[in-house]
């Protein structure tokens, strides 16, 4: 599945299911997204720790219930990480298939050109191909850039996580 978009008249851009290729694109992303978590939470997040490494990214680029798209001008400028979980025979919940995006970055010298909204609009699509009734996602508390972003791609609070701090030790 592939996806031509116009985000800033660039006609050769698209939003493509990632490739091994792309890893070291990836991991320079997933650097860009552990300091934005560090710089919101350092009592939660290490500086300088992306959630996955090469191997990793590698074994996740083979899990269909894991996939990861990329905007590509040429250059992989942003990503979405999703996970399909699918929710069967419960005592008390629904039968329901759900995308959940793990994570949607943009490289910081790209931002504001609608990447993001490209990369939302494909995953958005990609659910619906498949057959998901929704999609779920977590943003951390201070992370206003995304939670507006979020709210503009028209997601609306599903349920809110909260803790209290019983320890400034870390």
């Amino acid at each position: 599945m592939k996806m031509k978009t116009k985000t800033d008249n660039n006609e050769s851009a698209v939003v493509r299911k990632a490739e091994k290729r792309d890893i070291k694109s990836l991991m320079a992303l997933l650097y860009q997204v552990d300091a934005v978590h560090h710089a919101i939470r350092p009592d939660l997040f290490k500086p300088d720790a992306p959630k996955y490494n090469e191997k990793e990214l590698e074994a996740i680029l083979d899990d269909d219930h894991k996939p990861i798209f990329v905007y590509d001008d040429g250059k992989v400028l942003g990503h979405a990480f999703c996970q399909l979980i699918e929710m069967r025979n419960h005592r008390l919940l629904q039968d329901i298939k759900t995308l959940y995006i793990d994570d949607i970055c943009v490289d910081e010298q790209a931002r504001g050109r609608h990447i993001g909204q490209a990369l939302f609009e494909f995953v958005r699509d990609f659910a619906r191909s498949i057959g998901c009734r929704n999609i779920t996602l977590n943003v951390w508390e201070g992370n206003d850039a995304a939670l507006h972003f979020y709210k503009r791609m028209g997601m609306q609070v599903q349920k809110t996580g909260m803790e209290m701090l019983i320890s400034n030790h870390f």
